[in-house]
């Protein structure tokens, strides 16, 4: 609900028994789960990889957020806002599912190392605009492909995590690694507010923030080059080929990664329940910006900016703490289970305190939101990792990428028509509550588990056999 910690793509991991596995009898605890995974090399160069590129997201998010909202010379509407986020998102989330082709195909180390230079590139390019002022077709086509190609940067890391990482501590692994990518943005996302907050909220400025992040995308892509070629998969990596040949067969894989995810009821389930937090959360972070820019201080763009990134620091905390509450929640009981619950919290969270129009109540549904929603996340990550094979991850993954961002956008255009300028639709949060609920009953029935079980089919092999000595 911040600027600066928009909803990126598969960021997220998993949940389920998180690290304990493969030390039978052993309570785990996060702090030494933690230290076995990073215990890890080449999980810890990954790991550094995310960090640093996420850090780069968030500031170069915060930048383009600020341009638009912002500006001391610009007063932004529902229908504006709307438009940005679609501009923005939507046309790589269409075309996104293509992308799992060239992971499922292409050394994805080198997806990451070119993929973090050719985004520093257009940053230079949207930087430059930036600087003179410019706000038409050109800045968002920019602003666009560095978001595209990160989406496409995403998508491979999630996709090389099984890689780095023992299968019995893929758990602790997928909460850590994405968790503490998010935070870094939201860190990102803070500094980025304050650059621009020190420069009078201006073009120039929100120029040189830019340059910031692009900075943190070439480091990462020579981080990213400390690893080997083919040391993140695919497993069964193609010799080169030509790009053309590639789109040739990216159509044909797109429609088999379509028909493998739905013969599959935990990872079409799954994906449904990240799409519809999206589409749910669309709103409420087009009204939370609403809110602080043009409700609470309308006639003082720079306070109004300030308290957003406090909103952003109290967000990534509960952000943060997903990572802590997730791994022993699906010890007790299952992931389809947890996933369930986060969504009727989610629900009790916006229709209580969103109703209120509080500054202090929203703080607290910053918290609670982003620690919901990372906690499906976590989980529904985990899913995907362990019921898709490695020859298919990348197309999946790319989908997962797609409901993010694609329900993302339709989420805050659907209710734009009926939001008010100031933001304030107590209609729209209690819309939004029960849609909660829904998605809550719907993901539940649809992905068919009971209370505090899993099936074999579900879990890995070291989770069946730990549980089979017990």
């Amino acid at each position: 609900m911040a600027a600066g910690a928009e909803p990126e793509s598969p960021v997220p991991g998993g949940a389920g028994d998180a690290g304990a596995v493969g030390v039978p009898g052993r309570r785990s605890t996060f702090i030494a789960d933690l230290k076995a995974v990073l215990a890890e090399r080449d999980f810890r160069k990954l790991f550094a990889t995310r960090l640093v590129s996420q850090t780069g997201d968030g500031i170069i998010t915060a930048a383009v957020g600020t341009y638009v909202f912002f500006n001391a010379s610009t007063f932004p509407s529902p229908t504006a806002g709307a438009a940005a986020f679609a501009v923005l998102y939507l046309p790589y989330s269409l075309i996104g599912p293509f992308a799992g082709v060239f992971i499922d195909r292409w050394s994805r180390r080198q997806i990451m190392v070119w993929s973090a230079l050719i985004r520093a590139a257009f940053v230079v390019v949207t930087a430059a605009l930036m600087a003179g002022g410019n706000r038409g077709v050109a800045l968002y086509v920019a602003v666009l492909a560095v978001l595209g190609v990160n989406r496409f940067f995403l998508s491979a890391l999630s996709a090389a995590l099984p890689h780095v990482v023992p299968e019995g501590k893929l758990v602790m692994a997928n909460s850590v690694s994405p968790t503490a990518g998010g935070i870094m943005s939201a860190i990102g996302g803070i500094v980025a507010l304050g650059l621009n907050a020190g420069t009078g909220d201006t073009e120039r400025g929100a120029a040189v923030t830019m340059l910031v992040g692009g900075g943190c995308y070439v480091a990462a892509s020579l981080v990213a080059a400390t690893m080997g070629r083919y040391l993140l998969g695919p497993e069964r990596a193609s010799a080169r080929v030509r790009v053309l040949d590639e789109l040739a067969v990216a159509a044909a894989g797109l429609l088999a990664g379509v028909r493998y995810v739905l013969r599959r009821r935990g990872p079409r389930a799954a994906l449904g329940a990240t799409g519809a937090y999206s589409f749910l959360f669309g709103p409420l972070f087009l009204m939370s910006i609403l809110l602080y820019r043009n409700y609470f201080y309308p006639a003082h763009v720079t306070t109004a900016e300030s308290h957003v990134g406090v909103l952003a620091a109290v967000s990534a905390v509960g952000y943060a703490c997903a990572a802590v509450v997730t791994p022993p929640a699906t010890r007790r009981i299952s992931k389809q289970a947890w996933i369930t619950l986060l969504l009727i919290a989610a629900a009790v969270v916006a229709g209580l305190g969103g109703e209120t129009f509080n500054q202090i109540a929203y703080l607290a549904i910053g918290f609670f939101m982003y620690l919901t929603r990372q906690g499906v996340a976590i989980s529904a990550t985990t899913i995907l990792q362990e019921q898709v094979e490695d020859t298919y991850r990348g197309r999946v993954f790319a989908f997962y990428d797609m409901m993010y961002n694609a329900t993302y956008v339709a989420g805050a255009a659907a209710f734009a028509a009926f939001m008010p300028v100031n933001g304030k639709a107590p209609a729209i949060v209690a819309v939004v509550a029960v849609g909660y609920l829904l998605a809550a009953a719907g993901y539940w029935l649809s992905s068919g588990r009971s209370p505090g079980a899993e099936s074999a089919a579900a879990r890995s092999p070291m989770e069946e056999a730990q549980r089979s000595s017990s």
